[in-house]
């Protein structure tokens, strides 16, 4: 079985050969980290821990997708902190001088705050038509990738999370009250950005999968209610995930941080199939969503990133008391809830990779091993 059919059938609850392993999804100062620890320098890193390969269409129709898009700048210094434009979107922030990649910054400043900066600032920025949102030899790619042996998706945009990211979640909530009309607004030409945006790579590639960006929840709960998701994300949703399953793309994964189990039955109704990555310090339990949702519900992660540095034993205990029986239940890839972190150590990954390797080939064994140690009680 190759990757592409290994990928469909671990997420579509058929008999995978063995469970798809998604690449390892690490913060650049990790793998920085790693290479001063054993991990060789030379070496893709996805092919070094064994994982399949997992593709998305270079299509500019996922996270930053503003063309051109706006440029770093440094405002000024402030003594160990700078001001800085972030490229990419334009919010103001500060961050530290030294190793800003390994930082959160301060959010002082959001780019849209009005109509006029939504028409004149943004709008011009999302034209699905740009030649740029396409590589200039679309037609040599299309070509290499109709008899690929591995999933290859395709990113489709964001309803609530670029316009947080744009606006500051303060303005945005605030807008919901204030000037609904152009909230919406906003949203329903965003799916038509992304409808007409990737409409091109469905006709020509026939991808795998679907991801939409949104990180729009916290621990506490999701960033917006569900009465609020329907009446503005909602209609965004139904439309793009019409477009994606006319076109038999059938897995329609949203990548949300935090928990968000108030959403999953919206999401779920809109037609999306899938999320990740389920983050455990959220609150958010596979196992349980798996019972309540059956084979609605499609999805990636819930490892606890935070066990990576706490031992073999711990790491032994959080794969095997969920993730064995979770593939056997199908429609899922065993993954860290979230980008590993510099402080885990390479040796206590490259432990973790070895064990989710071998739970994947043989999830049934796994699953007698974790009962035998107590980390498994039905």
């Amino acid at each position: 079985m190759n990757a592409r059919q290994r990928y469909l059938e671990t997420m579509c609850f058929g008999q995978p050969d063995r469970a798809f392993l998604l690449y390892p999804w690490l913060w650049a100062g990790t793998l920085e980290r790693w290479h001063t620890e054993g991990l060789p320098p030379d070496v893709h890193v996805d092919e070094y821990f064994g994982t399949d390969r997992y593709e998305t269409i270079p299509c500019v129709s996922g996270f930053l997708s503003l063309l051109p898009a706006p440029e770093r700048e440094v405002l000024r210094i402030e003594g160990e902190t700078r001001i800085v434009r972030r490229a990419g979107e334009g919010q103001i922030i500060r961050e530290f001088t030294n190793r800003p990649d390994l930082n959160m910054p301060q959010w002082l400043d959001y780019p849209l705050k009005s109509r006029d900066d939504w028409e004149q600032k943004f709008k011009p920025l999302l034209n699905p038509y740009s030649p740029a949102r396409y590589p200039l030899w679309w037609e040599d790619y299309v070509a290499s990738v109709q008899e690929r042996d591995y999933p290859l998706g395709v990113n489709a945009g964001s309803f609530f999370g670029w316009v947080r990211n744009w606006m500051g979640l303060e303005r945005l909530s605030y807008m919901t009250a204030d000037d609904p009309m152009l909230v919406h607004e906003i949203v329903d030409y965003l799916a038509w950005f992304i409808c007409e945006t990737i409409h091109r790579a469905l006709d020509d590639v026939h991808p795998d999968f679907a991801l939409i960006w949104e990180d729009m929840a916290g621990k506490g709960g999701p960033l917006t209610s569900p009465r609020l998701f329907r009446q503005f994300q909602m209609p965004a949703y139904k439309k793009v995930t019409e477009l994606l399953h006319d076109h038999g793309v059938h897995v329609i994964m949203v990548d949300s941080d935090g928990f968000n189990d108030p959403l999953i039955p919206l999401w779920l109704e809109a037609g999306v199939t899938g999320l990740y990555p389920f983050e455990v310090a959220a609150g958010e339990d596979a196992v349980a969503l798996r019972k309540k949702f059956g084979k609605s519900l499609m999805m990636y992660g819930n490892i606890d990133k935070r066990v990576l540095t706490q031992g073999p034993e711990a790491i032994d205990r959080e794969v095997l008391s969920k993730v064995p029986w979770l593939l056997l239940q199908g429609g899922y890839c065993p993954w860290i809830d979230h980008l590993v972190p510099p402080d885990v150590p390479f040796a206590a990954f490259a432990h973790y990779q070895r064990l989710v390797s071998w739970v994947a080939e043989d999830p049934e064994r796994a699953l007698h091993e974790a009962r035998r140690k107590g980390y498994w009680n039905e």
